[in-house]
């Protein structure tokens, strides 16, 4: 195998990581469209309280010991203006993953979140064996893991809108410069005018 093979095969993994990566992010980025659109529409999460139910669920049983004054304190006092702002939290992580536009920001985001749900409901018990706390953990932390992946990887480099812009913006650019004074397209370009214009063409 020469050199040439290799650079094309590794260009070929990279681009098949790209894609792979890229259906990851609009996979996720789908499920937080559906668990956002029901609770943004729907009202009975935001208003009906949907929200103030599951932080009690969470209190009864699911939060880790330091999470429990933060609940209490903090969160079911505010419990309707947070349930908003998870709502349309994430129904915006989900419209950002799937168009493929600032998905740095919204997986910061969606991974902060996930921690923190995390750290609310999935608590095994005190004197649990370590393993139960990664397996009690695994609807949170998978996705965790996975925007993680988004921040440092480079998900938006296929399907995505952001990639479509700079397409747009880079032939604009090459047109640009080929149709610019100097260029050898543009002098190409000005000597037919003349030679057609002079009657010079058959």
């Amino acid at each position: 195998m020469g050199s040439s093979d290799r650079i094309e095969m590794r260009l070929n993994t990279r681009d098949q990581n790209t894609i792979v990566l890229a259906a990851l992010r609009i996979s996720v980025g789908t499920l937080f469209l559906i668990f956002g659109e029901y609770k943004v529409f729907d009202g009975g999460f935001t208003r009906g309280g949907g929200f103030q139910f599951w932080i009690d669920r969470f209190l009864a049983g699911g939060a880790y010991p330091f999470m429990v004054p933060v609940l209490e304190k903090f969160v079911l006092p505010h419990a309707t203006s947070i349930a908003f702002f998870v709502a349309y939290g994430e129904l915006a992580i989900g419209l950002a993953l799937v168009l493929g536009v600032v998905v740095r920001p919204a997986s910061i985001c969606g991974a902060v979140y996930m921690l923190t749900l995390l750290f609310s409901s999935n608590y095994p018990e005190a004197r649990a064996p370590v393993w139960q706390y990664f397996g009690a953990s695994l609807d949170h932390s998978v996705l965790a893991l996975c925007f993680g992946a988004f921040v440092f990887g480079e998900a938006d480099r296929a399907l995505s809108v952001r990639n479509y812009w700079r397409s747009i913006a880079k032939e604009r650019k090459v047109s640009a410069s080929r149709s610019s004074p100097g260029s050898g397209f543009s002098e190409r370009k000005d000597v037919a005018d003349a030679r057609f214009q002079g009657g010079d063409h058959e």
